[in-house]
């Protein structure tokens, strides 16, 4: 089996993988990339590796991306926007603190479920990236962390949940959810759905909700 086979994932709603990438031959290489990233890390991984996977000569690369690490950069960025853009839109629909927060995780788990490969990249690889580029992508982050903990928040004052430490849960959330994309596989007992809503019901349970998350999305009362 291929490196491609075995790192393959389910779609995720978009038309092309990486369609923002343009010309065809860079979002080529940035999908080589990001195989090659999951299956032997950003350090261990060569130039070479990644214009192989892509079918074209290593000169083709440069012409591109400077080095390794934009192409690392290029793809942290576009999925941390990716994932700060699920976190604000659930953050920001309707309903109560319990049902935006059951949404926000149901996505941001999809999302790192159907896109694991994607994920252990953008997620486990922030060290590899230089000063500049690192703290740009920390900035993200602390955006995801604030939209989370802004949820917690609201559910805390209204009187839904009940959580001493917020910063302290807003992490284990965010750490919850994001370690799907070690371990989920196509090939598991659960879909990425399944998983979403299951992950949805324990972060309620986790902040003391009032109200559970149905398998269906609904909210229950306890």
């Amino acid at each position: 089996m291929s490196a491609a086979e075995e790192t393959q994932e389910t779609p995720c709603g978009e038309d092309t993988p990486w369609g923002e990438v343009t010309p065809e031959a860079a979002r080529r290489l940035l999908i080589a990339a990001v195989e090659a990233f999951a299956e032997r890390g950003y350090h261990a991984t060569t130039t070479r590796d990644i214009a192989g996977r892509a079918g074209m000569s290593p000169a083709a690369l440069y012409i591109h991306y400077k080095t390794k690490e934009e192409l690392l950069h290029r793809i942290s960025r576009i999925g941390h926007d990716k994932a700060l853009e699920i976190l604000r839109a659930a953050a920001g629909s309707e309903g109560t603190a319990s049902e935006r927060l059951a949404a926000a995780v149901r996505s941001f788990v999809r999302w790192h479920a159907e896109r694991h490969t994607t994920a252990r990249v953008v997620q486990y690889e922030l060290d590899a990236l230089g000063p500049e580029h690192r703290t740009e992508i920390v900035a993200l982050r602390r955006e995801s962390d604030a939209a989370v903990r802004g949820l917690i928040e609201e559910g805390v004052a209204s009187g839904e949940f009940d959580v001493p430490d917020v910063p302290g849960t807003t992490i284990a959330v965010l750490s919850l959810c994001i370690d799907v994309s070690r371990w989920f596989t196509i090939q598991g007992r659960r879909t990425a759905d399944e998983v979403g809503a299951l992950y949805a019901d324990l972060v309620l349970r986790m902040v003391g909700a009032r109200t559970l998350a149905a398998p269906d999305g609904s909210a229950a009362q306890k």
